[in-house]
Formats: C-alpha cells, sequence, structure tokens
C-alpha cells in the first residue's frame, strides 16, 4: 500500500483540529444556553415573588389603615404567588446543576477519548449564584409574611 501524499495527512489533521475546536465551543454554547434557560426562570420566579409580596404588602397596610375589613383571601393569594416563585426557583436551580453536571461529564469523556480539547474550563456560573440569592430572599420574604419575623415582617 502506499502512503497517502504529505498534504492530504497535514489536511486531515487540520480539519480534524477544526472539528475538535468546533465541538469545544459547542459545549460552551450549550452552557450559555443552559444559563440563559435560568435566567428566564429567574425572570419569572422574581416577578412572581415581588408581585406576591407587594399583593401581600398593600391589602395589609389597607387593613391597618381600616380601610379593608378582611385581607385573607389577599394575604392567601400573595403567599402563594411568593411560594410560586420560590418552588419554581428550587426546579430551576436543581435541572440546572443536573444538567451542568451532565455536561460536564460528558465533555470529560470526549477529552478523555481525544475528541475535544480539555484546557478549556467553565467558569462559576454567576446566573447560578444569582438564583441562589434570590432563593435566600425569597425564604426570607415568606418567612416575613407567614411568621412576621425578618427584615420583612
Amino acid at each position: 500500500m502506499s502512503e497517502p501524499p504529505v498534504q492530504a495527512r497535514t489536511s486531515d489533521s487540520v480539519s480534524t483540529e477544526l472539528s475538535m475546536r468546533r465541538t469545544g465551543m459547542s459545549f460552551q454554547r450549550t452552557r450559555m444556553s443552559a444559563d440563559r434557560t435560568l435566567m428566564s426562570i429567574i425572570r419569572t420566579a422574581l416577578s412572581l415573588i415581588s408581585f406576591g409580596f407587594t399583593i401581600y404588602q398593600v391589602f395589609n397596610k389597607l387593613r391597618e389603615a381600616g380601610t379593608v375589613s378582611g385581607a385573607a383571601a389577599a394575604r392567601n393569594f400573595g403567599v402563594a404567588l411568593v411560594l410560586l416563585g420560590i418552588g419554581m426557583l428550587v426546579l430551576g436551580i436543581g435541572y440546572h446543576l443536573m444538567f451542568m453536571t451532565e455536561l460536564r461529564r460528558e465533555r470529560s469523556e470526549m477529552v478523555a477519548e481525544g475528541l475535544v480539547h480539555g484546557h478549556s474550563k467553565f467558569p462559576p456560573s454567576l446566573t447560578l449564584i444569582t438564583a441562589l440569592v434570590l432563593l435566600v430572599i425569597g425564604c426570607i420574604a415568606i418567612a416575613g409574611i407567614m411568621w412576621r419575623i425578618g427584615p420583612f415582617g
């Protein structure tokens, strides 16, 4: 058998290198897509938590001023919205963590097989940190509503 021409080998190695780079970049795009999904969950959860807390506060102040005699329904609706926002945030964070763990595992397998370069690291997700901070704030808000404790009580 004859050896392939030198130019063909060079072309194949360039093609393989470009393919490895594209695959590595696709992992970065997939990670950014997961961050965007978490950002949309944060946006929706923040809206639910803030709207529920606002409804609770408005009707609480009206009750204190004597304008409204019974505000239990509004209080319950506000609590339900805050709890819905917190629940959505917990599920979104859990899904994001599972997805990122699987993505890292798959990338590690591909690095071990030599299909992608292994020198690209995933930096900490600022979106995940923001989601965790919002979760803490939401929990403090619901504690303030339910038991009148904390800065929102």
